[in-house]
């Protein structure tokens, strides 16, 4: 009977941590809304479907990356059928030329800072739309 301070306390603190979650999501208020991303003028289509791409993107680039370096595999057929370089800069930022406003939105909502740019140039700014 002399435990019983020592088991509320426990108890209390149990459901502390256990209702935390909650707690804390309740006092962070509602979520933001994810950022509006301007579409490509001109194209109809990405090299994959667009929720594909808001998935997976890195998945693929790092593919394209690997298939490109390793076996010097420089063409991808999309979904459609269509047939695209494997390349950032040559598919991928000729349609999202703007990096600001497109690639980097998406990065800092998501908070990733994605290392594509060690290695490849972002497009100048007087180049972009």
């Amino acid at each position: 009977m002399r435990d019983r301070a020592a088991i509320v306390v426990g108890l209390l603190v149990f459901l502390f941590l256990v209702t935390f979650p909650v707690w804390w999501n309740l006092a962070a208020g509602p979520a933001s809304a994810p950022p509006k991303l301007p579409l490509p003028a001109g194209e109809k289509e990405c090299v994959a479907p667009a929720a594909t791409m808001r998935a997976s993107h890195m998945d693929l680039l790092m593919t394209w990356r690997d298939q490109y370096v390793r076996q010097s595999d420089r063409t991808f057929v999309g979904p459609g059928g269509r047939t695209f370089a494997r390349s950032l800069t040559k598919t991928c930022l000729k349609c999202h030329s703007n990096k600001e406003e497109f690639c980097d939105a998406c990065h800092n909502y998501a908070a990733v800072k994605p290392y594509c740019w060690d290695c490849h140039v972002a497009p100048p700014k007087e180049a972009r739309g």
